[in-house]
Formats: C-alpha cells, structure tokens, sequence
C-alpha cells in the first residue's frame, strides 16, 4: 500500500483529519499555506504555492486525498509530478476542468448553498465561514463538541488559488471519487456531474465533513 496524503479545503488545516487519521496506519496530514501552523501571508498565496507543499511532502508515489477546494491543488500536483502520485482521491471535491478556476466552477454548478455562509474581507483577498452559519452548512451532523472544536481552528482562506484555472487537466493517473450524500456545500448532484463516466466511486450518507462524522467510513472508502 502505498503512502497517504490528506489535504484539506477552504479555510481548515491538518487538524481537521484528527478523527480520520487513526484509521489510516501511516497516512499523514499537512498545513497548505497560510492554514493551520504555517502562518504565510495571505497576499502571497498561489495554487503553485499550495502544489509546491504538496510534492515537498511526497517522497515516493502517494495516494493524494483532497477535500472540497483541495481537488485543484492535487491534481495540479499530480499534473507537474505524475511519478509521485498512486492515485487522486476526491472527497466530495471540485474535480477541475481545463481552463476553468475553482471561482469558476462554483459558479457553474447547480446551486450556491455557501454564498449566505462567507464572509469576504475588505481587500477582496480572502474569505471566511460565518460562525453563525458554519455549523449548519459544514458539520451539521457532527457531534456539538466537535463543530466547537472545528470552529475554533477555522482561519482564513486565500481567494488568489481558487481564481487560478488549471489549462491541462489530461492525465492517466487512476482517480477515485468520494460523493457525500448529504453534503450542504457542494450539491451532492454537481458531485455526481463532476464524477460522471468515473469507473471508481464511493458514496456516503454525509456532510460535507465526513472526515468528523463518518472517519472509519471515510478511511473505508479512501482504502
């Protein structure tokens, strides 16, 4: 088996893989820039930043799991060091498509369940959760303590990556996708848009933090 990587989506960081990680014998977690314990500025985010994070934590070929936004920082890393990767696991995750940001495919998709839930700040760089709105769109079937305890490790997230289009998105790496049933961020039907004709998939009854609410499961389906 080869080694694990999970990366995270939008505003989280390492720690959100907490509950995931004792299913996973070897996998590990890391910090994109700018989230968790790595403190980059947010003005000097890019996607190449966050692809450059990625392969400097690859030692040998990887099976690389990318939640949510972490679709595009994967498979642009799998399209610059194919040797490196073993497979692309997408967890409820935007799969890109050539020429188009993730900006752009949220816009493209059926419905925009998270535009009453983000708070953009004054320079138009980066974007938040409201706290108000986070629990009911993130992690509303997790565990009271849990949400808290994600609540007080959301941050910030960099605007810079996801208005980045990747131009090639050919690639003969073998790709599974995790569809969350129950997910209120990113439709379950544009899931199932962006997986369509995928041989490999696997589906759960989940938010869209199954990484919190169904981790054995989730190790389940990335396994």
């Amino acid at each position: 088996m080869p080694p694990i990587l999970l990366v995270h989506g939008s505003c989280h960081g390492a720690w959100c893989w907490r509950d995931t990680l004792p299913y996973l014998e070897g996998a590990t977690a890391i910090d994109l820039p700018g989230h968790g314990q790595d403190h980059t500025p947010i003005a000097q985010i890019t996607l190449d930043l966050y692809v450059e994070a990625i392969l400097d934590a690859i030692t040998r070929p990887t099976v690389l799991v990318g939640h949510s936004m972490a679709g595009y920082p994967i498979t642009a890393a799998a399209l610059r060091a194919p040797d490196k990767i073993a497979r692309l696991v997408y967890v409820c995750a935007y799969v890109p498509l050539a020429g188009l940001s993730l900006v752009d495919m949220r816009r493209a998709g059926p419905r925009q369940p998270l535009l009453d839930a983000i708070d953009t700040s004054a320079d138009r760089q980066s974007f938040s959760f409201r706290t108000d709105k986070v629990a009911e769109k993130l992690y509303h079937d997790c565990l009271p303590e849990t949400v808290a305890y994600a609540q007080a490790h959301l941050g910030s997230q960099a605007i810079k990556p996801q208005r980045t289009a990747i131009e090639n998105v050919d690639m003969s790496i073998p790709k599974r996708y995790v569809i969350c049933e129950d997910d209120r961020a990113i439709p379950p039907e544009y899931q199932v848009t962006m997986s369509q004709g995928w041989a490999d998939i696997r589906h759960l009854a989940s938010s869209h933090s199954p990484f919190f609410s169904q981790p054995q499961a989730l190790a389940k389906a990335i396994l």
